[in-house]
């Protein structure tokens, strides 16, 4: 353990009377305390406690670097709390932990649900829209929401989301002698004298949600026609063939709707796209799904900006597939990066073609044909042929 100087103690919603005995001493015994203004208040720490600055930031904690500090948290500190925040500007042994049982431990348990089972969630500040890509038929979520009025505004979306007939616990001060938990439905909130601390937990019904398979429908997307088209979307993403936590870049992104589906499948992109009418659109499908935090958009020619970013596991060229960008990406690519570029052009597919002959990989066309009205009938019309290269560098 070494020598700490820093003591991370979890905290459900009671006075420090109710402390294991461990966590009470490492309190007692530090001559600085940090914490939100509900803990300092039920540690009583007096002149030693010291609130979280707004915005938050653990730089004032670091300052006492060598002086023996307490800083109180919510349950697990390393629980969507300020744990992980500090151990990463820390050594091994600067720090020593006292967790107690989460929110998201103390609902399950109030309700019987397997932890395992169900998704947790922080939302204090980050959008309802994140939940998006987990909604799911029968699923369950636990979210911490960040003040009264948010359950009611997690109601209202979860409605727009289709899911109004959801059930819904408004869980406040779990642990405490004020916890109270009430229950009600997305569509017919109307639960009064709401205060933080806050949970909802959610139990989802049928129908909700977004397919999981590649291929989202068109119309999902924010775009100018300038897309990979939903059959051809699900043939490249299967190609780029996306993992959790893995990165992709998508250059020539149009309306970023491949790096989006790589998003949802648990990965980060970045998306390069020249034109700001696009850009815009790309943003918007990010917000839109919850992304955001996962999407980087560069508006500019990529050529000149994609040494500055992390490099990829994967790469799309979606447009403006040249040479030059070729020969751009097999200097700065690693070994084992899965390379992905689509084609309409006799030009474009021509270099692909080259590339092939050169570099090996997997040389695709792709023929569609859609049944569309003809006269009092029915007949194909055909889409323009894609023709796909991919290989692994």
């Amino acid at each position: 353990m070494g020598n700490p100087w820093l003591f991370i103690i979890g905290m459900s919603d009671h006075s420090a009377d109710n402390l294991p005995p461990a966590s009470r001493a490492a309190l007692d015994a530090a001559s600085v305390v940090f914490g939100g203004p509900r803990h300092l208040a039920l540690a009583d720490v007096g002149d030693r406690g010291r609130p979280w600055p707004v915005p938050f930031s653990v730089d004032a904690v670091l300052a006492c670097r060598g002086r023996r500090t307490a800083v109180l948290a919510s349950g697990d500190p390393f629980w969507f709390g300020a744990g992980g925040s500090l151990s990463s500007h820390l050594e091994p042994g600067e720090w020593q932990t006292f967790p107690a049982p989460s929110t998201f431990s103390l609902v399950a348990a109030h309700l019987g649900w397997r932890l395992e089972e169900i998704t947790c969630h922080g939302l204090h500040a980050a959008p309802f829209a994140q939940l998006r890509p987990v909604l799911a038929p029968h699923a369950r979520l636990i979210c911490l929401v960040r003040d009264g009025d948010a359950p009611e505004q997690l109601a209202t979306w979860l409605t727009e989301q289709g899911a109004g007939d959801a059930t819904l616990w408004v869980m406040q001060a779990m642990g405490g002698a004020e916890q109270r938990v009430r229950k009600t439905t997305a569509n017919a909130f109307d639960l009064p004298d709401i205060a933080p601390p806050v949970a909802v937990a959610i139990d989802l019904r049928g129908n909700v949600g977004l397919p999981r398979a590649s291929g989202l429908p068109d119309d999902s997307f924010a775009h100018d026609g300038q897309i990979t088209k939903r059959p051809v979307r699900a043939l490249t993403l299967s190609a780029l063939a996306p993992r959790r936590g893995e990165t992709l870049w998508d250059i020539g992104a149009g309306s970023g709707s491949v790096a989006i589906e790589w998003c949802l499948a648990g990965g980060h992109a970045t998306a390069f796209e020249q034109k700001p009418n696009r850009v815009v659109n790309i943003r918007r499908n990010a917000e839109d799904f919850g992304l955001t935090h996962r999407l980087t958009v560069v508006e500019g020619n990529s050529n000149d900006s994609l040494a500055a970013h992390r490099a990829p596991d994967a790469v799309f060229v979606g447009g403006g597939g040249t040479a030059a960008l070729f020969d751009q990406l097999f200097t700065l690519l690693a070994p084992g990066t899965r390379l992905v570029a689509n084609g309409v052009t006799l030009e474009t597919e021509a270099l692909l073609a080259q590339l092939h002959a050169s570099r090996g990989g997997s040389l695709l066309r792709i023929e569609l044909a859609q049944a569309e009205p003809l006269g009092r009938m029915r007949g194909w019309q055909s889409a323009r042929p894609v023709v796909q290269w991919s290989v692994t560098l």
